[in-house]
């Protein structure tokens, strides 16, 4: 680098750090997500009851999980997938304005929940190799460790639960 010879400068440990140095454009966003609707790991994130918000909520779990809490990149891209999925459904199914997102660690676990304001329960639906919808909760029960719904006095919360690796 031009001006620092001589200077020792930090060593590369892998592609995976490299990337972390240099922001690309959808940490970008992630982080510009997370200063507008706040952290969802200290407070439950409030989001309006739209399609575009799906976008929002995965990429507020993208700087969770990622640059937060440091997992793999595969928690991080299943916990993504999964959220979209729940965000959908909130969206979709239960005419709703806004709902809420919360991120929650314990060790060894993380859990994401979704709440919106309807007491409708989700279905899994058996799935068929040819379906191009309704693989929503499929997918949350086949990737994560445990999934549920908590029926509230005034909604509910649809949550999963993935096992990570304490560092």
């Amino acid at each position: 680098m031009a001006g620092l010879e001589g200077v020792e400068q930090p060593r590369q440990r892998g592609g995976a750090t490299a990337a972390r140095w240099v922001l690309s454009a959808d940490d970008e966003q992630a982080l510009k997500a997370l200063e507008l609707f706040g952290d969802p790991t200290e407070e439950e994130v409030r989001l309006p009851s739209r399609p575009e918000s799906a976008a929002t909520a995965r990429r507020l779990t993208q700087c969770v999980v990622l640059r937060q809490w440091a997992l793999t990149p595969q928690i991080a891209e299943h916990a993504i997938l999964l959220v979209s999925e729940l965000v959908g459904n909130a969206v979709r199914h239960t005419g709703a304005r806004v709902f809420g997102l919360r991120m929650l660690r314990r060790r060894g676990w993380i859990r994401i929940e979704v709440r919106d304001p309807s007491r409708g329960l989700p279905c899994l639906m058996p799935v068929h190799e040819l379906d191009t919808s309704g693989r929503g909760l499929f997918l949350v029960d086949k990737l994560s460790d445990r999934w549920g719904v908590d029926l509230l006095p005034r909604g509910k919360t649809t949550w999963f639960e993935m096992r990570v690796c304490d560092r």
